[in-house]
């Protein structure tokens, strides 16, 4: 889990966004839901993959690319290697729901399941870092990014790690990863909130259509739409 979900897609993300913008490197990194479904579909054996909640996965993906802006799919096609690599990042992140499921029932916490990756990830990290980056050559950072680094170490991924192998253990593999389609919704709530950035209707309309997605997948639009004392009215 260390090497699937921290040490790959980190590293990818950040290579590959050297060459490639924000924009469509967030739209391929959404895709990330849909192969995590796939995933549990076949690995596990409570979570299949059913019609609504592909439905909804893909409205939840054209929420995220209208929140994004659609002309960031114009970057499709050029800096095909650095697209690959989000992509391969986006499948390696699939996968943690389908091991993380498996260790939380070996009896681990969510605060031993997060120390575990994060900790690996690490190990697994610092010869690379030694090897290419050679930290003891470069200008020593200010207070500024030293503070930036811990609030992204401390928040952003022990925190976050530590949430997300709770509601793991309660919502399942497939619930966990449509947090993907939050994380867009989340920066540009933040961007307004905070920097003082515009919200615009076409924000507005994409969360719109990321929150139908969401109901479609976890099946309450289904059963308003379904008539009472349908057979099929139980949703998996």
């Amino acid at each position: 889990m260390g090497l699937i979900n921290s040490m790959l897609p980190i590293s990818l993300i950040a290579w590959a966004q050297t060459t490639i913008g924000a924009g469509i490197a967030s739209i391929l990194a959404a895709t990330s839901p849909l192969f995590g479904m796939i995933a549990a579909h076949f690995l596990t054996t409570d979570e299949r993959l059913s019609g609504h909640r592909l439905l909804g996965t893909m409205l939840g993906f054209c929420g995220t690319v209208v929140v994004i802006r659609p002309s960031a799919l114009g970057e499709f096609g050029s800096e095909t290697t650095a697209q690959l690599a989000v992509l391969a990042a986006a499948i390696s992140s699939a996968l943690v729901g389908v091991f993380g499921r498996r260790v939380h029932s070996m009896g681990v916490t969510p605060l031993g399941i997060a120390t575990g990756q994060v900790t690996t990830a690490s190990t697994l990290l610092l010869p690379l870092v030694c090897l290419l980056d050679r930290p003891w050559a470069q200008p020593v950072p200010g207070a500024s990014a030293i503070s930036a680094l811990l609030a992204m170490a401390v928040l952003s991924t022990a925190l976050a790690y530590v949430i997300l192998f709770r509601v793991l253990a309660r919502a399942g593999a497939m619930n966990i990863l449509l947090v993907g389609f939050l994380v867009p919704v989340s920066a540009v709530l933040l961007g307004s909130l905070l920097l003082g950035e515009d919200l615009e209707l076409q924000d507005l309309a994409g969360m719109l259509v990321i929150g139908i997605g969401l109901l479609v997948i976890d099946g309450r639009l289904i059963r308003v739409f379904r008539p009472t004392g349908s057979a099929d009215n139980q949703v998996v």
